[in-house]
């Protein structure tokens, strides 16, 4: 019965955590109070739960103990007037949870995305408040989406609810004429939540299925908001944000071998590949490419490329050289280069991508990232370059967390260390 409860208790917390903390916010109007009041009531069923026995609603609980603690945290704070003090506790005490639904947007999770993207906030910021409240992800694992040290984003962290307190920015709903200024930063909220699901920033797990499936879940719910009403070109970056998801997520079940190994794209067995999913998705990329495309956009077709080939000789590298063109052009950055070069490395040679490299290299805008050393080590292992690729792949094992993307990489560096190059077609 402990072990159950326990499990309940962290099965919820995945799940529901941001549903509940969105709840807290309301009730609150302060994100660290809500965050904090959620985290004593899921401690408090840690130790409850395996005593007593799991509650009919788990949710609820979570709730109403958090609720709780908030409401004797206000009886015992002198700071406020008796006046101010009652309407607190009484807004608390009668306060319906589930919150109720509105017209605008119906889910609650999404409406506190759109509350956390404020244009008073910077874009980061926004995005970075959003995943720290709504997903529950570490600060340094949204410093890895935003390839910053994890004290800078603490910092910007701590500033974001600083400034929401200090200008009273109000937890409200956006009308529909605001959304499409926070529209840009909502899908970016989404697409990273679903990155950190597609190769979760550490620990044994390379995908978290529930991250994944909540992101592609949000992408539904922002495709349907947005096809309501005249907003031009923005269903397009919708429709290219969820075909883009759709088509990663399809080749979940091909990434990881029985012992739990990393599979290159190359290497996947393609038969094990969501072809229901990938269907579903093609449709999407074309619909999203017709009108003025985004980057978005751009990134469904080249993951569409790759799911159209039957074999791995088939993928057409040409084009989508030519869609990572597109998207440098667009949506300039280090990490999109670093993809360009690794499609012209597969486009026209190990030595045209290593070249690109070179450039990124020299600039040290990627220097922690571990993709990028992992990435460069490859094609120096493809033209027997084994003692430089050993050193890449050491350096990309000093930056790595996630133990799966360890495990691949040591073998790499085993690989060129002790048995050579084995002959790899580029």
């Amino acid at each position: 019965m402990a072990v159950d409860a326990v499990a309940a208790v962290e099965a919820l917390y995945r799940s529901d955590r941001g549903r509940i903390v969105a709840t807290l916010i309301r009730l609150l109007g302060d994100f660290d109070l809500a965050e904090e009041f959620a985290q004593e009531a899921f401690t408090a069923a840690l130790q409850q739960w395996p005593v007593g026995g799991i509650p009919q609603f788990p949710r609820a609980w979570i709730v109403q103990a958090a609720r709780n603690r908030a409401i004797d945290r206000l009886r015992r704070q002198t700071v406020f007037t008796e006046k101010i003090q009652a309407q607190l506790v009484h807004d608390l005490t009668t306060a319906s949870e589930p919150e109720e639904q509105t017209s605008e947007i119906a889910d609650e999770r999404l409406r506190l995305i759109f509350t956390c993207c404020h244009p008073a906030l910077a874009p980061e910021a926004q995005v970075a408040l959003t995943l720290r409240t709504l997903c529950g992800l570490e600060t340094d694992e949204i410093a890895r989406a935003f390839l910053v040290p994890a004290a800078t984003m603490a910092q910007r962290l701590v500033r974001a609810k600083r400034k929401i307190r200090d200008a009273g920015i109000p937890y409200k709903i956006p009308e529909a004429h605001e959304i499409p200024e926070r529209f840009d930063a909502v899908l970016t909220v989404i697409y990273l939540v679903f990155n950190e699901g597609y190769a979760a920033t550490r620990g044994e797990r390379l995908i978290r299925t529930d991250l994944a499936a909540e992101a592609i879940r949000l992408g539904r719910l922002v495709m349907a908001l947005m096809s309501e009403g005249p907003t031009g070109a923005l269903p397009a970056e919708a429709a290219g944000l969820l075909a883009l998801m759709l088509l990663h997520d399809a080749r979940r079940d091909s990434r990881i071998n029985e012992e739990g190994d990393l599979i290159l794209l190359e290497e996947q067995d393609r038969r094990l590949w969501n072809h229901e999913q990938i269907a579903e998705a093609l449709p999407l990329v074309e619909q999203s490419l017709r009108s003025s495309f985004g980057p978005f956009a751009l990134q469904a077709a080249i993951a569409a490329e790759h799911c159209k080939a039957a074999r791995p000789e088939d993928t057409n590298w040409p084009r989508i050289v030519r869609f990572y063109d597109a998207l440098e052009r667009l949506a300039p950055s280090p990490v999109v280069r670093l993809n360009r070069a690794v499609a012209t490395a597969m486009a026209e040679g190990p030595s045209q991508g290593l070249a690109i490299m070179d450039e990124l290299a020299a600039s040290g805008d990627l220097e922690n990232y571990h993709l990028f050393h992992a990435a460069r080590a490859d094609l120096l292992r493809r033209i027997d370059s084994r003692q430089e690729a050993a050193q890449s792949y050491s350096r990309a094992l000093e930056l790595v967390t996630n133990d799966r993307e360890r495990r691949y990489l040591q073998h790499r560096l085993r690989e060129v260390q002790s048995y050579g190059l084995q002959s790899t077609p580029p």
